[in-house]
């Protein structure tokens, strides 16, 4: 009687009774193509036992989703200019608040409008190159340290898979090694 398919599967992951084992075994040993194919999926299920198990994603989202759509803070937050500019209009918002709620003097001279507006410019015209100086750094301590977070994450992926394939090589070297005695075992008790 012929082995199907799913009784060589089913042979492979144990699930025949004895009687059901013994007649695949004869097949096997009768048959080169059916050892072949049960060569192959041993492999298939070596290399599936391999595999890492993962939790399946309890909802799958889209790109156009509005999940990841930024909120607008943080696109102000991850800007650096604006957040520049935000820095500056403060520091002018702190300097003019400053200069009104000064305490005036009995002989208060005149307020100089164009001399207070001066004095903003040069404050800000100080405090803005530092102020970016600031925020570009920060950005690129963030960006160095996400990019050696996902060049570790890479090189340990790279290392799994090369170990999964040095095993899955290495069975089939030993599957190899077999058929091959077991041929070399034919052909003598075929010569004897």
């Amino acid at each position: 009687m012929p082995v199907t398919p799913d009784q060589l599967k089913d042979y492979i992951f144990g699930e025949l009774n004895a009687a059901e084992r013994r007649d695949v075994e004869a097949a096997l040993a009768s048959d080169a193509a059916l050892r072949d194919e049960y060569a192959r999926l041993q492999i298939t299920q070596t290399a599936l036992m391999t595999v890492h198990e993962e939790e399946i994603p309890r909802r799958i989202a889209f790109v156009s989703d509005k999940v990841f759509e930024p909120k607008w803070w943080q696109v102000w937050m991850n800007s650096g200019p604006r957040m520049a500019f935000a820095s500056a209009a403060l520091l002018a918002g702190a300097i003019v608040f400053h200069a009104v709620n000064q305490p005036v003097p009995a002989a208060a001279p005149a307020f100089d409008q164009a001399q207070l507006e001066q004095r903003i410019a040069e404050g800000v015209a100080r405090s803005l190159p530092a102020a970016l100086e600031q925020v570009e750094q920060r950005h690129r301590m963030q960006l160095a340290s996400a990019m050696q977070a996902a060049e570790g994450k890479y090189q340990r992926l790279r290392q799994d898979d090369v170990l999964a394939m040095e095993a899955a090589y290495s069975l089939w070297r030993e599957k190899q090694a077999a058929q091959y005695v077991a041929a070399v075992e034919r052909q003598r008790s075929a010569m004897q």
